[in-house]
């Protein structure tokens, strides 16, 4: 992600609503010059959340949470920090502007390719409710069960059969063509001339966390169009399927706050559950589902999955392969077993809601729908199967990443196969599968615990200084920005003294412009914590006490090693190790005022 610029950053606060911000989040009603609500983060039953008319703040008198929209949008929505500004950017119509150089490295305005898929879904919807064309459409929508209600809530369209009105149409709004293709709209034929990506399809708009259309599915509706039964946009700029969920923006929240989700197959069938009100469901997009998407729903803190394939062989086996995706890192895994020939549209349709629900409390775990699936291919009554199946189920189960998950199901399996624990070797050592992971913002990425230790420390900080004043004192008092080894932790807190010492404002929103993409992303990973806001200033205090213990004991080290390298003349070492004294005999201790 880029860094915003100052002038644009400014013109987007004074736009804002905070109220607005909150209004989908949080039921605040007007009492005199405040506005008062349940707190979203945490439980209440006396409204103590509140926003001051005018201010660009929330404040909890309950729990203590404070912040901007950036923050709120953050830690309550669960979007990235360039997602919260650029969320925020659209919802106030603000064009954002960059910082020369820090550009997006394609280069691509991304804000207008947006725009010109908005303009593509308005389309889509008019063709599709107000033309003759459209009604052929409706016909094939109305027997599946889906009603206007339905097409209207989710913006269900129909891309023309005629090229060429697509592009008229987003010309006659200053859309270029250039613009349409890199959004993935229209494809470059060899001749130089262009033809529409989609044609002759239901539409189905593909959102980003904000809300914001990033992409189309398209499904055909008459057997004699040419292609699979679903197009979906192609890798663009904004689109990216090995992450994009389906439907994630509708289930974001109650997926973060109820730590479920529910997987299916098709648009369609997310579609309808959460109509339906399982508004806790996603879709993979046009690809095997992977641990792109995986991440996107471990960064929402799921931890139960529930997986609503089709009942058929092949819908098995992609339950098996997610399943052990999500069994890998830690999270259950439930499987919802479907009636033959029914996926969960057809069976929301026939059955209702609550059936849907009786089969989510019965679904099975992971490991005995694994257990019942693979015996179907053994013969129980051969050894030499069976000893191929244990060998094959405790491999995979060896594959994961958290050593009481393999423990477990190891004891799980031995038990569901009827087989000692001690053959499949229940209580060995396991190694721990680890690994690098990529991160979407920086390249390589393994736990860092100075990087744990110096957010820490950042994320009082930035939480609780306008709670408590004196934090900033302290701060100064024991830490420069040099004291943090971590780049991304000494900029943020470099920008943050800054404005602080000048007397500033330093919240998320005035931080904006002046921090990268590593200081981005250290801001998304901090607004993930959990605090106990009460004893902030013992863990405050703790977390800075932390760091000066390492850095006094790095300080030492050094002084060891160039004591033990022999390359110092006597008098040189003497004075080292006077130094190295010295320093043995003063530990650090926070000074709380100078």
């Amino acid at each position: 992600m880029a860094m915003f610029t100052q002038e644009s950053l400014d013109a987007l606060r004074q736009r804002i609503d905070l109220v607005e911000v909150l209004g989908p989040y949080v039921d605040l009603k007007r009492a005199g010059a405040s506005y008062k609500g349940l707190c979203p983060f945490h439980d209440e039953k006396s409204p103590s959340f509140v926003v001051q008319k005018g201010d660009s703040h929330y404040h909890c008198f309950g729990c203590g949470a404070h912040g901007d929209a950036i923050q709120f949008l953050m830690s309550h929505a669960k979007l990235h920090f360039g997602e919260a500004v650029e969320a925020l950017a659209q919802r106030f119509s603000v064009p954002l502007q960059y910082v020369e150089g820090s550009k997006q490295k394609d280069g691509v305005n991304k804000a207008a390719l947006k725009q010109a898929l908005e303009a593509a879904s308005q389309l889509f919807e008019f063709l599709l409710l107000h033309t003759e064309q459209g009604d052929q459409a409706l016909a094939y929508l109305y027997g599946r069960g889906i009603d206007l209600e339905f097409i209207k809530q989710f913006r269900l369209g129909l891309a023309p059969a005629q090229s060429g009105i697509l592009q008229a149409v987003l010309h006659e709004q200053k859309i270029s063509n250039q613009n349409m293709l890199d959004a993935g709209l229209l494809t470059e034929l060899d001749n130089g001339r262009w033809r529409d990506f989609f044609y002759d399809r239901i539409t189905f708009p593909i959102c980003d966390a904000s809300g914001a259309i990033i992409g189309f599915s398209a499904r055909k509706y008459k057997e004699a169009t040419s292609g699979g039964k679903y197009v979906n946009t192609s890798e663009t700029p904004l689109f990216k399927k090995s992450y994009v969920l389906f439907a994630l923006h509708y289930s974001r929240r109650r997926i973060a706050k109820e730590r479920k989700a529910i997987i299916v197959e098709g648009q369609i069938d997310a579609l309808r559950l959460i109509a339906s009100g399982f508004n806790m469901t996603v879709a993979g997009q046009g690809t095997a589902f992977g641990e792109g998407h995986v991440k996107e729903l471990l960064n929402l803190g799921v931890a139960t999955v529930y997986l609503a394939l089709d009942p058929d062989v092949a819908g098995q086996q992609a339950a098996i392969k997610i399943g052990d995706l999500f069994q890998k890192e830690g999270v259950e895994v439930k499987v919802i077993a479907l009636p033959p020939q029914m996926d969960p549209d057809a069976f929301i349709r026939k059955r209702g809601a609550e059936a849907f629900q009786d089969l989510m409390e019965s679904a099975v775990d992971y490991l005995t729908f694994l257990v019942q699936i693979s015996s179907k291919e053994s013969d129980s009554n051969s050894p030499a199967a069976k000893n191929e199946l244990v060998t094959r189920l405790v491999k995979q189960i060896r594959g994961w990443n958290h050593p009481l998950m393999v423990h477990e199901s190891l004891r799980k399996v031995s038990q569901l196969l009827n087989v000692p624990e001690d053959v499949i070797g229940v209580g060995q050592d396991h190694i721990p599968n680890i690994h690098l992971k990529k991160s979407s913002f920086v390249g390589l990425q393994t736990i860092d615990p100075d990087r744990i230790m110096e957010g820490d420390f950042l994320l009082w900080l930035l939480l609780m200084n306008a709670q408590h004043p004196r934090f900033l004192e302290i701060a100064r008092n024991n830490l420069t920005p040099a004291d943090l080894i971590v780049p991304a932790c000494s900029k943020l807190y470099q920008v943050y003294l800054d404005r602080a010492v000048a007397g500033q404002v330093t919240d998320l929103f005035s931080l904006a412009a002046f921090i990268g993409e590593p200081e981005q992303l250290l801001i998304h990973e901090l607004m993930q914590k959990k605090v106990n806001q009460e004893r902030a200033d013992q863990h405050f205090q703790e977390a800075i006490q932390r760091i000066l213990d390492r850095n006094w004991m790095k300080q030492r080290q050094k002084i060891a090693e160039s004591l033990k390298a022999d390359t110092l003349d006597e008098e040189a070492a003497f004075e080292t190790m006077r130094l190295f004294n010295e320093l043995q005999k003063n530990p650090p201790s926070i000074k709380k005022s100078v």
